[in-house]
């Protein structure tokens, strides 16, 4: 099995913010993409979108490549390569869909999943061709941010997991492989292991949220940009790493449950810009703002680690 981009054919189920911007990132790379999306009112703005995300990538001559259907019926699943779900968060309604796919997608296409949290062994559960199943987890927006994990389940076979690594890197992503089905796979353990200090920090009275979010923008997380936790520690001293670990390991937090300052916000129905209120008090406005700064904020630093990334032709 072997993915050339302008030859395969991809089918994404989904077409809500993550699909949508996955489709962008496989047309980027010249793969055929037809979107399956139920819901007549989203189906309708897809085309515009991709036009626009397109065009903003500076890939409005691969717009052709995209289109949409409304059932998975409409799919001519004789050709199709590769399948990425990305479906709402439950379990009972991938697992739903993967048995369908199974019997529409011919026996060499790979079947995805794009599940942030369940492990891929319990979404393939019962396939009779779990080989072919596989983790493709993206982090939002998929099209500006540039990882993506590539993840073993139980029967994974490591051929489908080199393919699909290497197709992505032709779509100009950056793939990790995760070769263990642990929940949370490898970026959200990690983004969780910090967010749990984080947040016990902030119940212990040490810090506000606002600090929180200063010292991770302004002091090392601004620095990960350039180079990730490993490499640092090269750049500044193992020695001087492991001395700061022994004095401060013994007091991180451990706890097995989430912080005060988070469930109760949750219980309180207060779920952030959703809601109007999570950390911070939110209008329709400054929602409005932040995202059109955030957004602004990963384009600049994504032109910073350009060079980095993998060159699509």
């Amino acid at each position: 099995m072997l993915f050339t981009p302008a030859e395969t054919k991809v089918v994404v189920v989904g077409g809500g913010t993550m699909g949508a911007d996955v489709a962008a990132v496989c047309a980027r790379g010249g793969c055929a993409v037809q979107v399956v999306e139920p819901t007549t009112e989203r189906r309708a703005l897809l085309p515009d979108y991709f036009a626009r995300t397109m065009t903003e990538l500076g890939f409005e001559h691969r717009i052709h490549l995209l289109s949409v259907a409304g059932t998975l019926e409409e799919v001519d699943w004789g050709d199709i390569d590769l399948v990425i779900e990305c479906v709402p968060e439950r379990l009972d309604v991938k697992q739903e869909l993967f048995a369908k796919l199974e019997r529409y997608a011919r026996s060499e296409a790979v079947l995805a999943s794009n599940s942030t949290s369940f492990p891929i062994s319990q979404i393939a559960q019962g396939l009779k061709t779990a080989a072919r199943m596989i983790g493709l987890h993206f982090f939002m927006p998929a099209h500006l941010v540039p990882c993506v994990e590539v993840i073993y389940g139980e029967k994974t076979s490591p051929m489908v997991a080199d393919s699909l690594t290497r197709l992505m890197t032709a779509c100009g992503m950056v793939p990790v492989t995760v070769k263990k089905d642990l929940p949370g796979f490898l970026a959200n353990r990690l983004q969780h292991a910090l967010s749990r200090e984080a947040f016990a920090l902030v119940d212990a009275g040490v810090c506000t949220p606002e600090d929180i979010d200063k010292a991770v923008r302004y002091g090392f997380g601004f620095r990960y940009i350039a180079a990730g936790p490993a490499m640092q520690r090269d750049h500044a001293g193992l020695e001087v790493h492991a001395a700061g670990g022994a004095t401060i390991y013994p007091t991180l937090s451990n706890s097995s449950t989430i912080a005060k300052c988070l469930s109760d916000r949750v219980e309180g129905g207060k779920f952030g810009m959703k809601t109007g209120e999570g950390f911070y008090t939110w209008t329709s406005e400054s929602i409005q703002t932040e995202r059109e700064r955030y957004q602004k904020a990963l384009r600049e630093g994504l032109k910073i680690i350009q060079q980095d990334l993998p060159k699509i032709k």
